[in-house]
């Protein structure tokens, strides 16, 4: 494996140590951990009520944390959508807004907010961040490994090593300097474990999936590297809590978009743009507790940036707002409404879209509406496995030719009640009843998108500077 690793634009576990607990040091600013599963759906893990598959460690976060039903990426896209969280700023304003694209100079970073309070900052596992100067981690090297029986092959057959994360966390428990630590993972991304641990009899089916043998398969593959993320989040767990230092670290759970699966990744639809968002903060957050205030990505950098002892007037114009005070339990409410963006994503993606979302309604303009959207899952050399089986299907029921004809149709407008139509299957655009909303929306987006200097227009050309192509991993 190549000391850096890069993909072009178009695209293990190990024990942790056994050791005894030591006790935490004695400091006054809490140590801040986020975990970043890789393309994971919101309603893909049981805290959000999948009854299928197997999540324990994530059960146990929530149990002891605050959970987000309304959390939403910037991007249905990883170098996007990891920039937004970094920057505190949507696509458009910190440069990163096509797929594999780095920020743009003297942008601000989280690692270098929080080390402006005193924080050391690390990252361990997947990178896809750039460029590297404005990110001044300390990376946690051996991390990245090939998948069992994959050596040399698709950087995508990369697992996340937690033995160093553990080790880098015993070192940091026996200094009194809080610390930042992002620990990303490759699960579930694609390419999925060949061996699934589901039943393909028993996995759930979205509506707006097409129920075919293949596509139980796919799932059941799916699920099981979900639950392979799950066992990681697990040993991150362990190693806090045996280094006496869980009851002063602040875990975050998230991810950067929904899963590779059509309406998912590429797309603003909720399976696609909707995260999970668990928050552990002890003495502050009481555990076991929900909250459906609306919040972005964004709001990572200047909520950690104020519980990192910073003043807001720090803080450049952003587009990120703290949450602090949700968390503190002073308000119930935050945003009242939420925007992202997707550009693209290589020659196989090519359909930009923005996305405006309230707690009930989702609207999305289509840049390019005139042309197929299609993206890796039937482009890609060979397409997703259940592909072929999408298409003949689609021949053999009315539900799957409809399936067929909304993934590569996108009109104009969309406009979704997302109370009585949770899986945006009615699109009410041109219904008369909402003609104002649809008004106030469009108004919304054409001032939204000048003041983050969007001025992309029907298709998307990709971008040819190789030296903007954020590392994917590091050795």
């Amino acid at each position: 494996m190549k000391r850096i690793k890069q993909i072009a634009i178009g695209s293990m576990l190990m024990p942790i140590s056994v050791g005894a607990a030591e006790p935490a040091t004695n400091q006054e600013k809490p140590n801040i951990v986020i975990f970043v599963a890789d393309d994971l759906g919101a309603n893909d893990i049981t805290p959000y009520g999948n009854v299928i598959i197997r999540t324990p460690n994530l059960n146990r976060l929530a149990q002891d944390g605050l959970l987000f039903s309304n959390a939403f990426a910037a991007s249905p896209t990883s170098a996007p959508s990891r920039a937004a969280l970094h920057t505190g700023l949507y696509s458009f304003r910190n440069g990163a807004h096509a797929n594999h694209t780095g920020i743009r100079e003297r942008v601000k970073t989280l690692p270098s907010y929080l080390q402006s309070q005193g924080y050391k900052t690390a990252l361990a596992g997947k990178l896809h961040l750039g460029p590297m100067s404005q990110y001044p981690f300390e990376l946690i090297h051996k991390t990245n490994i090939p998948e069992n029986g994959h050596d040399g092959k698709d950087v995508l057959w990369t697992d996340l090593k937690m033995q160093p994360v553990d080790e880098w966390l015993h070192k940091a428990s026996q200094k009194k300097q809080p610390f930042l630590l992002m620990v990303n993972d490759h699960s579930p991304h694609v390419h999925w474990p060949e061996k699934a641990e589901y039943d393909p009899k028993t996995i759930d089916m979205p509506p707006f999936h097409i129920d075919t043998e293949e596509t139980r398969m796919a799932r059941a593959r799916y699920y099981t590297d979900v639950s392979k993320m799950d066992n990681n989040l697990g040993l991150l767990l362990k190693s806090l809590e045996k280094y006496g230092i869980e009851d002063n670290t602040i875990v975050i759970f998230t991810s950067d978009q929904g899963p590779q699966w059509a309406f998912g990744k590429w797309g603003l639809y909720d399976y696609g743009i909707r995260v999970p968002l668990i928050i552990k903060y002890p003495g502050i957050v009481q555990g076991n507790k929900s909250t459906d205030a609306l919040v972005s990505l964004t709001d990572i950098l200047p909520t950690l940036f104020e519980i990192a002892g910073g003043e807001n007037t720090q803080i450049p114009e952003i587009d990120g707002k703290s949450f602090l005070p949700l968390l503190k339990g002073k308000t119930n409410e935050h945003l009242t409404e939420v925007y992202a963006s997707h550009t693209g994503d290589g020659t196989m993606n090519e359909a930009p879209m923005r996305m405006i979302r309230t707690k009930r309604y989702k609207y999305i303009l289509n840049l390019a509406s005139e042309i197929l959207y299609t993206t890796h899952i039937d482009k890609a050399e060979p397409p997703a496995e259940y592909w072929d089986s999408w298409l003949v299907q689609s021949f053999r029921s009315e539900h799957a030719a409809s399936v067929l004809w909304r993934y590569h149709n996108r009109p104009k407008e969309e406009l979704y009640d997302i109370i009585y139509d949770p899986n945006e299957l009615n699109n009410i655009a041109e219904d008369p009843n909402y003609i104002n909303m649809i008004k106030e929306f469009r108004a919304k987006m054409e001032k939204w998108r000048v003041q983050q200097g969007d001025a992309e227009e029907g298709l998307y050309i990709p971008i040819k500077n190789s030296n903007s192509i954020t590392p994917y991993i590091f050795d």
